[in-house]
């Protein structure tokens, strides 16, 4: 029996735990250091007049919640773009698939074993496991056809069950920062509108620089929100989409493989 490989990368838990606390840590400071810097603000402690780092302070304590939580959907992004690209291989799938099913056509294994290791990722890795199986059936004379297109079957499932979980692994958090960061924008906004309407309930005339602050905390941490929550969701439907084209492209093989051993004599 061939030996079951399969494609390394991604972060694991610790490694992502650690990026989301780095990420938190990159937030806060950014908030206290960049955002809060003294030359943002006059000499009354307000923003400047279009000084957008003061008024993003203004947010208050939501902002660098938004902003670890956009760190981190970016943070992931890249993690996925990186690993997801390194498990699609070095070449293009239909290119490969083509390449595959002449070799096996032609009965020619050795080729598409070979094909299978210059193509490298996880399409690479199903295929070559499936390819080897194949070949180490064919060659069984003590199997007839349906036993040996089941052990393929079973070659090919099993291969397939070791690398998706690594493809789609960290989408989830992807998908939760974008649930998050509207939510916690909301929070803000709520937060903002309270202390504007407080200002204008004030005894006399209403307070000014108090009603500002909170129409800007209202309206910052829903731009923050927003703009988390809609990076988020287009990198976890393109990581999704690109999952989906790899998982179709190993169908697609299986596929073939199990084409050659039925109408193989």
């Amino acid at each position: 029996m061939s030996n079951t490989n399969k494609t390394s990368g991604g972060f694991n838990f610790m490694t992502a735990l650690l990026a989301i606390l780095i990420s938190v840590g990159i937030g806060i400071m950014i908030y206290m250091f960049v955002l809060g810097n003294p030359d943002n603000f006059d000499a009354e402690g307000h923003p400047k007049q279009g000084n957008y780092l003061g008024m993003m302070y203004s947010g208050g304590f939501i902002v660098p919640i938004l902003m670890a939580i956009l760190i981190i959907v970016i943070t992931f992004t890249l993690e996925r773009f990186i690993t997801i690209s390194k498990a699609k291989g070095s070449g293009k799938a239909d290119v490969f698939l083509r390449n595959i099913k002449a070799s096996l056509a032609a009965g020619n294994y050795d080729e598409a074993i070979a094909a299978c290791d210059q193509q490298k990722g996880s399409l690479g890795n199903v295929v070559r496991q499936g390819v080897e199986k194949l070949q180490t059936v064919q060659n069984d004379s003590s199997l007839n056809t349906e036993e040996k297109i089941e052990a393929v079957q079973k070659e090919l499932e099993e291969a397939t069950s070791l690398e998706l979980p690594m493809l789609s692994k960290n989408l989830t958090i992807i998908t939760t920062c974008a649930t998050i960061a509207t939510l916690w924008g909301l929070i803000g906004t709520v937060l903002g509108m309270i202390r504007s309407f407080a200002a204008m309930s004030a005894a006399g005339s209403p307070d000014t620089a108090a009603l500002a602050t909170g129409i800007s905390e209202a309206l910052i941490n829903t731009a923050l929100g927003i703009g988390g929550s809609v990076l988020g969701i287009m990198a976890y439907n393109y990581f999704t989409t690109r999952v989906d084209a790899i998982t179709h492209s190993m169908d697609e093989a299986g596929y073939s493989i199990l084409h050659t051993l039925k109408f193989s004599k």
